[in-house]
């Protein structure tokens, strides 16, 4: 998401608690966690480790000790503990950053005292300071004030990434502070306002157009919108709502699976949280179908050797030397022009993880002079045309850490599904556990 306010739902639409789980979710879930590891090597599990310290580094340096809001971007290459002079921020970027902070905690990046005052800031200002609309937040705000930039609208999907993160925080900090103000800054979302009279959930909501009439309504990132409002306490929507979005499936290099003509992230974002691994609705394994969806990714990149190979490939929305752009495929989409994107291997460790790893480590190896800073990979970079990147973003570095330790160790699903309505959630919308499982 870019410094003009940009979403990347926007440049879409311009290209076109572990114990509240049923006991056979909770016995997969560990067999799931138990293997993790993938046969990583020392080697690679020191290199994800440093992509995650990186990466908390940078939600620690890059959010407000007053707000706990979180820069959307920031230069990679800035002084040590120096902010980006820059003031917007994204709720996005502040969910990822809340989870990235209990990642830093669980992983003694960072003292605990620090972290748990960071986090207990953080809440507090959001439910008793930060503007919102029958609990939705706006999407990009000034860090320090949150007064909203200029035509940005309350956000349905950002709201739900900020909630993940409040979420995780909840379950993984044995607080009752923590619990408390987690626990009514989701309590106070009304999920049905947001369906405005509809099924599928309205993409926002501005205070002089009203509602946006683009719905989410196909498969994408969207499932933890509806898992969280199926979930809630206090202002739920009926379990018929998760058949309110439509599943198309493409086909490419002989692979059929669930996707809307979108980047990759689409298939990364609700898994960072929920917990899809070893169950399935009556729609698909949707764990299985980010594999797919992975597979197809790399498959298209090298399907275009003039730019990509086995140790240099991944596109997602991120910035390019020509601005900022929703791109990917297949099907094509955006101007590829030979431009890698890390965080769409990055997003996909748990999915493909031997082939993510590697081409994660071969590209800091040849190009992480000039592609890798104080905050890990840059956002992009494209060696041919000599354009690295400048920047890292928020969203950008959110995914990459909490995919590489749910790779790792599981810790974020492990944490997150402890959450008695995620559990409550999954089993509304019809999850079982799969019967090919041992």
């Amino acid at each position: 998401m870019s410094d003009s306010g940009i979403s990347r739902r926007r440049v879409l639409a311009m290209l076109g608690a572990t114990s509240a789980l049923p006991v056979s979710f909770a016995s997969f879930a560990r067999v799931a966690s138990a293997s993790q590891t993938h046969g990583l090597s020392h080697e690679d599990d020191a290199f994800l480790d440093d992509l995650e310290k990186c990466a908390c580094l940078f939600f620690w340096e890059q959010g407000s000790p007053t707000t706990g809001q979180v820069l959307d971007r920031a230069r990679n290459g800035l002084p040590p503990a120096t902010r980006d002079p820059r003031k917007m921020a994204s709720i996005a970027a502040t969910g990822f950053g809340l989870t990235a902070l209990c990642i830093a905690d669980h992983r003694g990046y960072m003292p605990h005292a620090q972290i748990a005052e960071r986090v207990k800031t953080t809440l507090d200002w959001h439910l008793n300071h930060f503007p919102h609309e029958h609990g939705f937040f706006y999407h990009f705000t000034d860090i320090e004030t949150g007064a909203p930039f200029p035509g940005t609208e309350v956000s349905s999907i950002d709201t739900a990434l900020l909630l993940c993160g409040v979420l995780t925080a909840r379950a993984y900090f044995k607080d009752a502070k923590v619990h408390s103000l987690a626990s009514q800054i989701y309590e106070r979302v009304d999920w049905p306002w947001m369906q405005n009279g509809g099924i599928a959930f309205s993409m926002g909501w501005h205070p002089k157009e009203g509602f946006l009439d683009a719905r989410w309504e196909h498969y994408c990132e969207l499932m933890m919108i509806y898992l969280l409002a199926m979930g809630s306490p206090t202002h739920p929507v009926p379990a018929s709502t998760w058949n309110g979005f439509t599943r198309p499936t493409i086909e490419y290099a002989g692979l059929e699976y669930i996707s809307g003509n979108d980047p990759i992230f689409t298939h990364q974002y609700s898994h960072a949280w929920f917990d899809f691994r070893t169950k399935h609705d009556r729609y698909a394994d949707y764990f299985q179908n980010s594999v797919k969806a992975t597979r197809a990714h790399k498959a298209f990149c090298l399907s275009m050797p003039k730019w990509y190979s086995e140790d240099y490939w991944g596109i997602s929305a991120s910035d390019y030397a020509g601005g900022y752009t929703a791109w990917g495929g297949p099907p094509l989409q955006g101007p590829v022009d030979g431009t890698v994107v890390p965080n769409a291997a990055a997003g996909s460790l748990p999915f493909l993880p031997a082939d993510c790893v590697h081409v994660l480590r071969a590209m800091q190896a040849k190009w992480g002079k000039q592609a890798w800073g104080r905050y890990g990979f840059v956002d992009a970079f494209h060696p041919a045309a000599n354009w690295y990147d400048p920047d890292v973003l928020g969203i950008d570095q959110g995914i990459s850490v909490i995919m590489a330790e749910n790779l790792r160790s599981g810790f974020v699903w492990d944490t997150f599904m402890r959450n008695p309505e995620t559990a409550k959630a999954m089993q509304k919308a019809g999850f079982v556990a799969n019967t090919n499982q041992s």
